[in-house]
C-alpha cells in the first residue's frame, strides 16, 4: 500500500489549558505505536498571544519528533513563532484572509464547512484540506451518516484532502467498514475523532 493511502489518526486536542500536560499524553499516544499523522491544537479563546505561542511549542517537538504535523486552530498568526506546520481555519472566510500568510510555507485547511459549496470554494481558494462535521460552536454537529456521505462524496471528485469529524472510534470504525475501497487514508483520536480522506 502506498504511504499516502496507509491509514493513519488525525488526533484532535481538548481545548488545551494544561501544556505540559497535553504533551505528556500525546506522547504517550506515540510511545504506544499509534501511527499519528497530525495533531489540531485547540486554545482557549482569550489565550494572549505569547501564552498561545508557548502552548503550541510545548506540543510540536513531541508531534513532530515522530513525523506529525503540528495545526492551530483559528490562530494563524502565531504559527510561525510557535513552529507548528500550519493552522486550521474555521471557515472559507477566515481561510481567505490566512491563506496568503501562510502559503506556500505552512498548512492551511478548513473547517466549520456547512455545504457543499462551501467546501468547493475553500479548495478553489486553496486549501490544504478541508474537514466535514465538526460541532458547531453550540456543540451540534451533523448527523454521523451525513459526514460520512460527504467524505465518501468529496474522496470521489476532489484531489484536496479531506477530514471528517466523528465522535466516537466505535464511529470510525464503522465508517472504515463501510467506506473500504474508498479514498479513505486516514482516522483519529484524542477526545474527538477525525477520519480524512
Amino acid at each position: 500500500m502506498p504511504d499516502s493511502d496507509r491509514q493513519r489518526l488525525y488526533i484532535v486536542t481538548p481545548v488545551m489549558r494544561d501544556p505540559a500536560a497535553a504533551a505528556a499524553r500525546l506522547d504517550a499516544a506515540f510511545a504506544s505505536g499509534v501511527d499519528i499523522a497530525a495533531v489540531l491544537v485547540r486554545l482557549p479563546e482569550k489565550l494572549a498571544e505569547r501564552d498561545a505561542v508557548n502552548a503550541v511549542k510545548a506540543i510540536v517537538p513531541v508531534a513532530q519528533t515522530h513525523g506529525a504535523a503540528v495545526l492551530v486552530e483559528g490562530r494563524p498568526e502565531i504559527v510561525g513563532r510557535s513552529g507548528a506546520d500550519g493552522a486550521h481555519l474555521v471557515g472559507v472566510v477566515a481561510l481567505r484572509q490566512a491563506i496568503g500568510g501562510l502559503r506556500p510555507a505552512h498548512i492551511a485547511g478548513v473547517g466549520a464547512l456547512r455545504t457543499r459549496h462551501d467546501a468547493m470554494e475553500s479548495a478553489e481558494a486553496g486549501a490544504d484540506y478541508v474537514m466535514f462535521g465538526e460541532p458547531g460552536p453550540d456543540g451540534g454537529a451533523p448527523p454521523f451518516d451525513v459526514t460520512v456521505e460527504r467524505v465518501g462524496w468529496w474522496a470521489e471528485v476532489f484531489e484536496t484532502p479531506c477530514v471528517g469529524y466523528a465522535a466516537s472510534l466505535e464511529e470510525v470504525g464503522d465508517a472504515v467498514g463501510r467506506m473500504e475501497g474508498s479514498s479513505l487514508r486516514a482516522w483519529g483520536t484524542h477526545g474527538t475523532v477525525r477520519l480524512a480522506c
